[in-house]
């Protein structure tokens, strides 16, 4: 049995291989969802998410490691419902959905129990670089 220590979401820089000329008007991160066992071991539950941003020129001068934190752990969460279903069905549904993730993977663990654990962000090295960059 393989027992759960926490989720962490990890996120990085995702351009396309050609930057644009606005590329400083323009913010992309990727987002990964992992659940790590008390072993240190990760197992992804998901890896296709994300987001983008723009703004003003220097865009990553406009954000802060905590505001990533906090979009990432948003941007991995549970979906808003459909009109049909309520808040709580959806969030319900996602975690039923991310005990299955982790079944496939070989770590059986309840929806319950995932839905419980601390969930840290992971930012990569790029994305404090960009940051620390804006800020001087």
């Amino acid at each position: 049995m393989h027992a759960a220590k926490r989720l962490v979401t990890s996120i990085e820089v995702d351009e396309p291989s050609s930057t644009p000329p606005d590329a400083d008007r323009q913010m992309s991160i990727s987002a990964s969802l992992e659940l790590e066992l008390e072993d240190g071991r990760r197992v992804t539950l998901l890896d296709d998410r994300g987001w983008s941003s723009s703004g003003p020129s220097d865009i990553w001068a406009y954000t802060s490691l905590e505001d990533l934190a906090d979009t990432a752990r948003t941007v991995v969460g549970p979906d808003e419902p459909p009109d049909h279903a309520s808040y709580e069905e959806e969030e319900a549904s996602y975690w039923a959905q991310m005990a299955t993730n982790a079944r496939e993977r070989g770590v059986r663990v309840e929806a319950g129990d995932l839905r419980s654990l601390s969930h840290d962000v992971d930012i990569s090295q790029e994305v404090r670089a960009r940051i620390a960059r804006a800020a001087r």
